[in-house]
């Protein structure tokens, strides 16, 4: 298990990507859009909120807002492996 703060400047796009192993994320401050491309669902998250990230399906995010969104986020892999791949 890995436990990671990360910072996604105001108006940012992430690019699509999935993860192989379970994601957790906390909403430090600030407000974060994910859509899963695989399912067309879109979902708001405000600080406070928890975000279960879906494994093995792609998806995006956006910081909605003029500030920074902070989150926290835990990622249970394996030793030796990534948990986030971009899409080709």
């Amino acid at each position: 298990m890995t436990v990671s703060t990360y910072d996604i400047p105001a108006g940012a796009n992430l690019p699509e990507h999935q993860h192989p192993f379970p994601r957790y994320g906390y909403v430090l401050a600030r407000n974060l859009r994910v859509k899963n491309t695989d399912t067309a669902k879109e979902q708001d998250y405000k600080p406070g909120d928890f975000i279960l990230e879906a494994v093995g399906q792609w998806h995006k995010a956006t910081a909605i807002g003029t500030e920074a969104v902070r989150l926290l986020v835990i990622d249970i892999v394996e030793p030796g492996n990534t948990n986030t791949i971009l899409r080709p």
